[in-house]
C-alpha cells in the first residue's frame, strides 16, 4: 500500500510558477511509474505528466509541453511538478498517482491504483 500526499499548490499570478510535489509513504517507491493528473470544477480528470519508475522516461500532454515537466527522487521517495508559464485555464486540483506499470508513463487513470488527495492550484489574472 501506498500512501500519496500533495503539496505546493497555492494562488499564483498568470505566468507565474509553482513546484507541486508529492510525497509518497509505505511500498517500494521505486517499483511505480508516477504521474500526475489535475481536474478543474466540472471537467474531468485528465493527465498531465508521467515518468516511469526509475525516471529516466517521461511523457507530458501536449497541452502543458514546455511549460510543465515531471521528476522523481527516488532516494527521498518523491515526485514532483515544475509550473512554469502558468495560464488562467491551469487552475484545477493536482493530483499524483502511482502505477505499477514500472516501465511505462500511462496516461490513462486506469492504470494507476494509488491517488492522493490533490493540491489546489488557483490562478489569478
Amino acid at each position: 500500500q501506498v500512501q500519496l500526499v500533495e503539496s505546493g499548490g497555492g494562488l499564483v499570478q498568470a505566468g507565474g510558477s509553482l513546484r507541486l510535489s508529492c510525497a509518497a509513504s509505505g511500498g517500494t517507491f521505486s517499483n511505480y511509474a508516477m504521474g500526475w493528473f489535475r481536474q478543474a470544477p466540472g471537467k474531468e480528470r485528465e493527465f498531465v505528466a508521467g515518468i516511469t519508475s526509475s525516471g529516466g522516461s517521461s511523457s507530458h500532454a501536449d497541452f502543458v509541453k514546455g511549460r510543465f515537466t515531471i521528476s522523481r527522487d527516488n532516494a527521498k521517495k518523491m515526485v514532483y511538478l515544475q509550473i512554469d508559464s502558468l495560464k488562467a485555464e491551469d487552475a484545477a486540483v493536482y493530483v499524483c498517482a502511482a502505477s505499477p506499470n514500472r516501465y511505462f508513463s500511462p496516461n490513462s487513470p486506469t492504470h494507476y491504483i494509488y491517488w492522493g488527495q490533490g493540491t489546489q492550484v488557483t490562478v489569478s489574472a
